[in-house]
């Protein structure tokens, strides 16, 4: 099969940072399922592996979020047949989906929605998993419009993880919810997109209350620059209030949660694959859920720029946008 993949680690992105290469066709076996991969998306996670993981041996192939056809099944799998298209973001200890064929255990799979294209589709498995994590699993808010009124700071709001967290705060949830964007084209995104309020995390987020009621925040969500932002975070959160983050700070003084007693939460969307948890097969069901809810026109895609075929050109492109940090949505790559 054909595949892209590195040899050596490259921090600094360059024409030899990714390489075309001929891979044996993989083989499902177990809870695995093979998918041809048709469109991909590309990720932050994917210009930090490649910048700082080298294979111990032969190549290493990164990507984490695919949409295909399923070609073959191992011997344990109950949830999907030949020829069902699915969407998933797949398991960062294994090959990535930046190949012909991939496999992934099944667990972490969902039918991807009928109602999208392979593009709109492959925008989604990596961010929702993370955003539904946040929001439902680390946070534990309440999925109900009924619930008690509560509010939202999502730092980064614009990215992959905040378009689509936003839609689901918004559409399952009682919270107002306020994002942060710095650029008037990620407003407008923001906004189109239902969030309540937008502030300018280029600006000092305490100078710029929006009300009285909204003077301070249940939960902070920090996607990204969380040391940046982190004295801030601490003026506007509530006491006793709730944070949680995606990023990696150089640096984080969690002496300064203390006074307000505020509980730090932190996602990472690959610990449930990495260590096979008992409860992996949630990721399964979520994305099962979202795809009802896309082709319901509760929650839409959100796919940013189409890049074009999945090749050694476009996905650097691709990475040189998402280490530039001026990506607004999803960058998604399409067809071999």
């Amino acid at each position: 099969m054909k595949a892209f993949g590195y040899s050596k680690a490259t921090p600094t992105l360059g024409e030899h940072s990714l390489q075309a290469i001929e891979l044996p066709d993989p083989v499902a076996t177990g809870s695995d399922i093979l998918v041809a991969v048709e469109a991909i998306s590309v990720n932050p996670v994917d210009t930090k592996i490649r910048a700082n993981v080298s294979p111990q041996s032969g190549y290493k192939v990164i990507g984490w979020d695919a949409v295909g056809t399923v070609k073959a099944v191992g011997e344990n799998v109950s949830l999907f047949n030949v020829g069902d298209r699915v969407y998933y973001a797949g398991d960062l200890t294994r090959q990535g989906s930046n190949a012909q064929l991939q496999l992934v255990d099944e667990r972490i799979v969902g039918k991807a929605p009928a109602s999208l294209t392979n593009a709109e589709a492959a925008a989604l498995p990596l961010t929702s998993i993370t955003a539904w994590e946040l929001l439902f699993d680390r946070l534990q808010i309440t999925q109900s419009k009924d619930s008690k009124p509560a509010s939202v700071l999502v730092i980064g709001a614009a990215g992959g993880v905040g378009s689509i967290l936003v839609q689901l705060a918004k559409q399952l949830t009682n919270l107002t919810v306020v994002g942060t964007a710095a650029r008037q084209q990620s407003v407008q995104w923001l906004t189109d997109l239902g969030v309540d309020y937008v502030l300018d995390h280029s600006q000092d987020l305490n100078q710029q209350r929006i009300d009285a009621e909204l003077d301070e925040f249940d939960y902070v969500i920090s996607l990204t620059h969380t040391d940046k932002h982190l004295d801030s975070i601490v003026e506007v959160i509530k006491p006793q209030g709730k944070l949680a983050l995606i990023d990696d700070p150089a640096s984080f003084d969690i002496l300064k949660l203390k006074r307000k007693s505020i509980s730090l939460h932190w996602e990472f969307m690959y610990t449930r694959s990495m260590f096979q948890t008992d409860d992996m097969i949630a990721q399964h069901q979520l994305l099962t859920t979202l795809s009802e809810l896309v082709d319901k026109g509760i929650i839409k895609t959100t796919l940013g720029e189409h890049l074009g075929k999945i090749n050694v050109e476009n996905i650097l492109k691709a990475h040189a946008i998402l280490e530039s940090h001026q990506a607004r949505g999803k960058l998604v790559l399409e067809g071999f």
